[in-house]
């Protein structure tokens, strides 16, 4: 029995208070900031509420753009970066069910080894891996395209090893079952363990949505073309401005507009990311 102690009961509620001030108040500070004209933040002083330039200065990175930033609306920037974070997820999901489906399903040589194989990958940091795979990202044609920002990133040892010891938890009773009422490997697939692993493949989409979603250095390194910008990369050229001081107004209202989509994502996927996180038995 848990006993009930005010004291503890109110350190508890302050210490979660604090942790939601520590958490909110830059993110509050960014909105206020993309409220007000330039001089107001450029003066020596943070404001703590909002202007009046909210509508005047989201209308104008999302339509004319700023020319720091190759004058490319955030909005096509915004685009960009969610067609790579939903082609990267989606890829990876896909491309790890199957192998760890195969991997705990199918008897075949070196099956052991091919996963090793894939699971030792995930020891070799990015920076090792990066200008090979730009080599061979260059010698197909993928420069300045959709494919060339996601499909080198959609394989993952980590989800692969995740579904694995999922599929290692599903009851051998259910196969045998299935393979007494005729159901061939696709069906048992598509029937029995992709329903079961729901939860699984939703965490797993949100973890990875927002890793594509905040790619940084791969699209730097393969995108020359301004029409290919990802949100990130908008960001980082606002801020580095050649010529002149970053317009810091439309620059967070860049970065707040960049939040939206992974905020949405985790919003409405919630519940299934907690399930798949913390659900132990199925």
């Amino acid at each position: 029995m848990v006993e009930n102690r005010p004291f503890l009961t109110v350190l508890s509620h302050l210490v979660v208070l604090l942790g939601i001030a520590i958490t909110v108040l830059p993110i509050w500070i960014t909105f206020v900031a993309s409220t007000h004209p330039i001089e107001a933040i450029m003066d020596g002083t943070i404001p703590m509420w909002p202007g009046d330039r909210l509508f005047e200065n989201y209308g104008t990175v999302l339509g004319a753009g700023v020319e720091d930033a190759g004058g490319i609306p955030v909005g096509v920037m915004l685009l960009n970066s969610l067609i790579m974070a939903l082609s990267i997820a989606l890829g990876k999901i896909a491309i790890s069910l199957i192998a760890a489906f195969a991997i705990v399903y199918f008897n075949f040589p070196f099956r052991m080894t091919c996963f090793w194989i894939i699971f030792v990958t995930l020891m070799l940091p990015v920076e090792v891996r990066i200008m090979p795979t730009f080599q061979v990202v260059a010698d197909l044609g993928m420069l300045n395209s959709y494919a060339g920002l996601s499909l080198p990133l959609i394989a993952s040892a980590t989800a692969t090893f995740l579904l694995r010891q999922f599929f290692l938890t599903v009851p051998e009773e259910l196969a045998e079952a299935a393979r007494i009422d005729g159901a061939g490997p696709w069906k048992f697939f598509v029937d029995i363990l992709l329903p079961l692993s729901r939860t699984n493949v939703a965490a797993l989409f949100v973890i990875l949505f927002i890793y594509g979603w905040n790619q940084y250095l791969w699209p730097l390194l393969i995108t020359t073309d301004e029409s290919f910008y990802t949100v990130v990369m908008g960001i980082q050229r606002m801020v580095q401005a050649a010529e002149s001081l970053p317009l810091w107004n439309l620059v967070m209202a860049t970065t707040m507009l960049a939040m939206v989509p992974p905020v949405i994502v985790v919003v409405v996927m919630q519940k299934l990311f907690v399930k798949g996180l913390v659900e132990t038995e199925k």
